[in-house]
């Protein structure tokens, strides 16, 4: 396997304890994980990966996406649209403003 140029980090709220709970999970974080496998595949964009995480502690602003090494937090991730503009933005190498969290 090739080492990724880049690492997508999405919260899906998972605790230690037991069930996912927080926000991020309740707005289908967990569904929009298989939709951006699909859609970097469907891109060409192998040196690219992606991977659920436990809560992000930005639950007010959920889900959350985080790209790697470049340390860009999204929040309010809650659709599917949101999604295709953000890794329109990682593909022309530039950041998707509209959703950066400050």
């Amino acid at each position: 396997m090739q080492k990724p140029n880049q690492h997508i980090l999405v919260c899906a709220s998972f605790r230690m304890q037991g069930e996912p709970q927080g926000v991020c999970h309740k707005k289908g974080a967990g569904d929009f994980l298989g939709y951006i496998e699909n859609e970097l595949i469907d891109r060409g964009m192998a040196d690219v990966s992606v991977t659920s995480t436990g809560c992000l502690k930005a639950c007010d602003r959920g889900p959350i996406m985080v790209v790697h090494p470049e340390n860009v937090w999204y929040g309010n991730i809650d659709s599917e649209e949101k999604i295709d503009e953000i890794l329109d933005s990682i593909e022309d190498g530039v950041i998707c403003e509209d959703y950066v969290l400050t």
